[in-house]
């Protein structure tokens, strides 16, 4: 079976992706034979919070905070980034590469985030949610976990999705609705989605009434039970994205994702960089 279509990918123009490079993962995607991928850079306007210390800590994050630990993302050079993508599709042209942001809370940036839609026209706009509000900061899930129980943090994120869905249309693609699973604390003992069911079933109604598409994000652990749920919920598309950060990360875990879409009911459009569908 051939590869999806990478939905969610990251180059050098991503504030984040310090060893991002559009060219060197267009030529890796052309060699895997993936079909297409879309450059979803970041556009991010709440500073939040980062930890300073420990195993979540990132050095790159930590040069770019200020004294207290207070991170404003750097704005995407959209100029830049779109006249690389053209430049890729020029050299890669057999490969379909697609033009696209992932807005984070975009609930709460509505003008700024209109006049980069405006600006850039993208193919492809993934919202997520990176953190949550915390007394008077806001602050991600690894520095969450230090100060609010486990259960709490994921039934919080839950509620906040919720709330990003109802509060914008700016987005096609709900990614990583899952995030705050990556930095799990070992200390609150196996994750156990069945114990969260409502709240992950409450968020992802809220999205097929809506008629976007889920994430099926390869970048932390996959829990086939959130797609069963998309399904039992009604929703009708599914996505895949690595959330790769540099040319080594794209299509992880592909195989078994696209596995797990087809044994949860949804199954490859007409081409293969189309969005998988709900199996009729």
């Amino acid at each position: 079976m051939m590869l999806p279509a990478d939905g969610h990918v990251h180059s050098e123009w991503s504030w984040d992706a310090v060893n991002g490079s559009m060219e060197q993962t267009c030529a890796r995607a052309e060699a895997m034979g993936l079909p297409a991928i879309a450059f979803t850079e970041h556009a991010d306007y709440t500073p939040w919070t980062i930890l300073r210390s420990g195993p979540h800590a990132d050095q790159h994050l930590n040069a770019l905070a200020t004294s207290e630990g207070t991170l404003t993302p750097p704005e995407l050079d959209l100029s830049a980034y779109l006249a690389c993508l053209q430049r890729c599709r020029e050299q890669f042209s057999g490969l379909s590469i697609i033009s696209g942001v992932e807005l984070g809370e975009p609930h709460w940036h509505g003008s700024v985030v209109a006049s980069l839609l405006s600006a850039g026209q993208f193919d492809r706009v993934l919202g997520s949610l990176h953190c949550l509000p915390l007394g008077q900061r806001f602050t991600g899930p690894p520095d969450l976990y230090l100060q609010r129980p486990a259960a709490w943090v994921i039934r919080e994120y839950l509620a906040e999705i919720a709330r990003l869905i109802e509060g914008t249309d700016t987005f096609s693609v709900l990614a990583h609705i899952d995030y705050p699973l990556r930095y799990w604390p070992l200390e609150a003992g196996r994750f156990d989605p069945g114990a969260f069911e409502d709240e992950f079933r409450y968020a992802l109604h809220v999205l097929a009434d809506t008629d976007r598409a889920l994430e099926i994000n390869t970048s932390g652990p996959l829990h086939p039970e959130i797609v069963r749920w998309w399904h039992e919920e009604g929703g009708m598309v599914v996505t895949f994205g690595s959330d790769a950060h540099e040319p080594t990360g794209i299509a992880r875990r592909f195989t078994d994702a696209a596995a797990m879409a087809e044994a949860n009911g949804f199954q490859p459009g007409h081409h293969p960089y189309d969005y998988w569908r709900r199996a009729s």
